[in-house]
C-alpha cells in the first residue's frame, strides 16, 4: 500500500525549502489588495497559494465581458451580475478554505483604515488611484508593492518606508493625465481616456513579481526586495531595473 510521505502532507513543504521564506510570518500578514481586475485576480491567486491567510480586496467595479480573457476567477455568468471584489473573494477562497478573504465594494479613495494592514498591493489601472494608495502607504509607513501593465510591457515598484515612492518619479505629464482623467472638461462631460492594451501573460508575470516581493516583505527580508523600478518586456523576455531616487521635495517625504 502506497502512503503519502509526511512532507507531501504539508501544503507549504516546497515553499519552506527556500531558506529565507518564513511561512509563519507570511500567514500572519494582513494584506490589502487594491483592484480586483486582471492584476488583482492573479495577485490574489498567488497570495493564497503562497501562504497568506488574511486578505482584503477593495474594488467598486462590476464584471464586464472584456474582463474574461485575463481574469482567472471570473465567469461569463458573472457579467453584470456581480461585483469584482465579491466574486474574486468567493472564488479565491476555494483554493484554500483556511484563508480569510474580505471583499470591499469601495474605491481606493474611500478606504479609511489603512493602518489595519501590514502590506498593500496596488493592482489599479489609473495614476490617481496609484498616487492615493502610495500617499497613504507612505504616511502609515506600510510597504506598498505597485504593479501595472500596458500590453506586452509591465512595471513593478516596491515602496518601502524611508525609500523612494511612486510620486518621487512622477513628471508633469503624469500629473496632467491624472488630473484630466477625472476632471470636468468644462462642457459638463468627463474626458474620455481609451483603455490600455492588456493580455494575460504579461498580467501573470507582473502579478507574480508583485507577490514575490510581498513574500520577501512578509518574511522579514526587505533587504532583498526590488529597490527601484523593474520594467518587464514581454516581447524580449527581459527585465531591466531603473534607479529611482528619493525626492526630498516630494510631499510624501517632507516631514521625514
Amino acid at each position: 500500500m502506497i502512503r503519502a510521505k509526511e512532507y507531501d502532507m504539508d501544503r507549504f513543504d516546497r515553499s519552506k525549502r527556500i531558506d529565507w521564506v518564513n511561512i509563519d510570518k507570511i500567514g500572519r500578514a494582513r494584506c490589502l489588495v487594491v483592484g480586483a481586475g486582471a492584476l488583482g485576480n492573479e495577485a490574489v491567486k498567488c497570495l493564497v497559494l503562497s501562504g497568506f491567510r488574511d486578505i482584503t480586496i477593495a474594488d467598486n467595479d462590476s464584471v464586464v465581458t472584456s474582463n474574461l480573457n485575463r481574469c482567472v476567477f471570473f465567469r461569463g455568468s458573472d457579467v453584470k451580475e456581480g461585483m469584482k471584489s465579491d466574486i474574486l473573494a468567493m472564488r479565491a477562497s476555494e483554493l484554500d478554505h483556511e484563508v480569510t478573504i474580505t471583499p470591499r465594494r469601495t474605491l481606493a479613495q474611500d478606504i479609511g483604515d489603512w493602518d489595519e494592514f501590514s502590506m498593500i498591493l496596488g493592482c489599479v489601472d489609473n495614476i490617481s488611484a496609484r498616487l492615493h494608495v502610495n500617499a497613504h502607504a507612505c504616511y502609515h509607513r506600510i510597504p506598498y508593492v505597485d504593479g501595472g501593465t500596458d500590453g506586452m510591457y509591465g512595471k513593478v515598484q516596491v515602496v518601502l518606508p524611508d525609500g523612494p515612492c511612486l510620486q518621487c518619479s512622477m513628471n508633469r505629464s503624469h500629473y496632467g493625465i491624472a488630473e484630466t482623467r477625472f476632471s470636468c472638461t468644462g462642457n459638463g462631460s468627463v474626458f474620455y481616456v481609451p483603455k490600455m492594451a492588456a493580455e494575460i501573460t504579461t498580467t501573470s508575470a507582473i502579478a507574480a513579481m508583485q507577490i514575490r516581493e510581498a513574500v520577501k516583505i512578509a518574511s522579514g527580508r526587505e533587504d532583498i526586495c526590488i529597490r527601484n523600478a523593474a520594467f518587464y518586456d514581454g516581447m524580449s523576455g527581459e527585465t531591466i531595473v531603473l534607479e529611482i531616487k528619493k525626492d526630498d521635495r516630494c510631499a510624501n517625504h517632507e516631514e521625514e
